[in-house]
């Protein structure tokens, strides 16, 4: 298969020099020649204007009046078909061999100075051989055409090597990778995902022994559709698929396919696929693959022709369609599952969707062993430590951890990445930059203090609420703010959970009201936290006794459809009732907390204006012990709660399904 499409340069490159050689020959390049009698008569009759004489070719080239020349050309018109194209304008209008210079000269004088009216001039010029000539005029044309060459192909060209090239718009720009480009990343590489490496790897060992499943009756799955959140290592699956299978292996983004001209995806869908089809057996990874394969008919009511739709056609027909009976599997990567296309997952086509979910535990410690291999660690560092430290952290934020405890390392003069460094990197990445530097007037830095020791008091006081590790008033990000929690890893939230987190979230504005009997914007994030947890316990999860067991979500992706909301405007209102009526409840409980606890409040907001930052155990030396939270050796930090009136606003996905809360 030649990738690279038929090469126009070279036809147009000879065509070009066809012209240009066509255009000396035919026009009138070649002067006519004259003997120096017949010139004299010319030069006498005062047609001659001037003649250039060139000593070293024994000749001269003679140019006539304006006047002579036009009725020359009136005269020889039809004998020239290019004399109205004025090529030969610039040209001499004779060609003299004369015999001795000297005689000519002489003879030329004495005609001059018999008629002074004769104003015809001499001059004289140096010639140059017929070959140097040619090889500067083929040195001339060969830089214009290499001109061409470049910015046309070329440039054009470098945005998708070959199939980027004007010529070949439709080609396919998939990368290829195989016996001869060694991929240096395989499955041992890939820490933690045992499941989903069980998936793929059972893919690469059909292709490898395709007897030992066929034998039995199987057949060769057509797609397998990697599913899950950013940063999880889909994309990393693929490197070690195509790093273990000793097939041909084709890479490309789903952007790839988009083009700004009508029937480029569809042509570059064929074209991959084609090419897939003559190294068989092959892999295809087609990488975001939502940017083609989104439900098709969704915000389309102008009836107009939709390329991205276009592309799905061709690609669903090339993946199950007739004559697909092929050892092609294509493996798609994308974190918007719920988007794509129904026909595009259906068994048949995507036969496997495999979830990449977010590391546990085991997994966390696994990805660090990847990642610290090439840093220069201190004695001190625990990975089972920092495993416990960074739940909820995907594999690409682990890696980020990695690098920035590195770099803070580095910037401290440390001769090793001690344990340290990895709590300010999880501390850096989590809340931002720490700034000591900036200026809070007291009063404002007394309301923050107290506003993070409400929090600290609610979730140390209620059952349910995360522990609290570290709370902070010194300026970090855009929070003047901010307390660290370790939540609990779990796969179901109760409804008492859900309140107490609740309550212990409104502290901060509780704490406010009970310390200075007013309140500030400072809980803008939290009042955000707190809404769309209403919401959903109403809404989504059934957990309101008033509205009942009734979810008004859909996890089909279909809503889209609905041109309103899923219930009546009496239903609405109910639901605006009950959530207010849970966040209330939950503030007042809090405020109730704090009012009974307000000794303990002042003290912890004391010590943190005093010391900045405190840790589990000075609550403990206020508070005592939690009766019903099990002992904590480690500090881990893993949330942060930003105390300022300008909070980027956080989007809240719904769960890919109701028991995941």
């Amino acid at each position: 298969m030649n990738n690279k499409g038929f090469n126009w340069f070279f036809p147009i490159a000879i065509i070009a020099l066809l012209l240009f050689f066509a255009s000396n020959f035919l026009g009138d390049n070649n002067a006519k020649t004259i003997d120096e009698d017949a010139f004299f008569r010319e030069m006498q009759m005062g047609k001659v204007q001037n003649v250039l004489i060139d000593k070293q070719a024994q000749k001269a080239e003679v140019f006539l009046t304006k006047a002579a020349k036009t009725a020359t050309v009136k005269k020889d018109d039809k004998a020239n078909p290019f004399s109205n194209l004025g090529m030969s304008s610039a040209k001499a209008d004779y060609s003299l061999k004369y015999g001795d210079l000297q005689l000519f000269l002489e003879k030329f004088e004495s005609i001059k100075n018999q008629n002074p009216a004769i104003k015809t001039s001499k001059d004289y010029a140096e010639g140059e051989s017929a070959l140097m000539g040619a090889l500067i005029q083929a040195l001339i044309w060969i830089t214009i055409l290499g001109l061409f060459y470049f910015i046309l192909f070329r440039k054009m060209g470098s945005g998708g090597g070959p199939g980027g090239q004007i010529f070949s718009i439709g080609k396919s720009k998939a990368k290829l990778f195989d016996e001869k480009e060694k991929i240096q990343t395989t499955f041992k590489d890939v820490a933690g995902l045992e499941g989903a490496k069980e998936e793929v790897q059972e893919v690469v060992d059909f292709l490898k022994n395709s007897e030992k499943y066929t034998k039995l009756g199987g057949k060769i799955p057509k797609g397998v559709l990697l599913v899950g959140p950013p940063g999880t290592g889909k994309t990393l699956l693929a490197k070690a698929v195509a790093g273990e299978a000793k097939v041909p292996f084709f890479s490309l983004s789903g952007s790839d396919f988009v083009e700004m001209f009508v029937g480029v995806g569809a042509s570059r869908v064929r074209d991959l696929f084609a090419q897939a089809k003559a190294k068989s057996p092959a892999i295809i990874f087609i990488d975001e693959i939502d940017a083609i394969g989104r439900a098709r008919g969704k915000n389309n009511f102008s009836g107009g022709n939709d390329e991205r739709e276009n592309t799905l056609n061709q690609l669903l027909t090339e993946m199950d369609g007739f004559g697909t009976d092929v050892n092609v599997i294509v493996m798609a990567a994308t974190n918007r599952a719920d988007i794509l296309d129904k026909a595009l997952m259906r068994a048949g086509r995507f036969d496997r969707s495999v979830y990449v979910d977010l590391p546990e535990l085991h997994e966390r410690r696994e990805i660090f062993d990847v990642h610290l291999k090439k840093i220069k660690l201190d004695d001190t560092v625990d990975r089972d430590f920092l495993a416990k430290q960074t739940p909820g952290f995907s594999g690409a934020d682990i890696a980020n951890v990695c690098n920035e405890a590195a770099l803070i390392a580095a910037r401290n003069s440390h001769v090793s990445v001690n344990k340290q460094d990895f709590l300010d990197a999880v501390d850096r990445i989590i809340g931002g930059l720490e700034k000591k530097n900036m200026a809070i007037k007291p009063s404002e830095k007394k309301r923050v203090a107290f506003h993070e020791a409400g929090h600290a008091t609610i979730s140390w006081l209620v059952e349910h609420a995360s522990p609290l590790l570290k709370v902070t008033i010194v300026p970090r990000g855009r929070s003047l703010g901010a307390a660290w929690y370790l939540p609990e890893e779990r796969q179901l939230t109760t409804t008492e959970q859900m309140l107490d987190e609740m309550c212990a979230t409104l502290g901060g504005r509780a704490a406010e009201q009970v310390i200075f009997n007013n309140i500030s914007t400072g809980a803008l994030s939290d009042l955000e936290t707190v809404t769309k947890r209403a919401q959903a316990m109403v809404t989504i999860y059934g957990l309101s006794p008033n509205i009942g067991n009734i979810s008004y979500y859909d996890s089909s992706g279909q809503s889209e459809y609905n041109f309103g909301k899923p219930y009546s405007e009496a239903t609405a209102s109910k639901i605006d009732t009950e959530i207010k009526t849970i966040i209330e409840h939950q503030y007042e409980r809090a405020v109730r907390i704090l009012s009974e606890n307000k000794d303990k409040l002042n003290a912890l907001a004391n010590k943190l204006l005093e010391k900045e930052v405190i840790f589990r155990e000075d609550l403990e030396e206020i508070f005592g012990k939690r009766a019903w939270d099990p002992e904590l050796t480690e500090r881990p930090v893993t949330n942060t709660i930003p105390l300022h009136e300008k909070v980027e606003e956080a989007e809240i996905q719904a769960p890919e399904s109701p028991s995941q809360i």
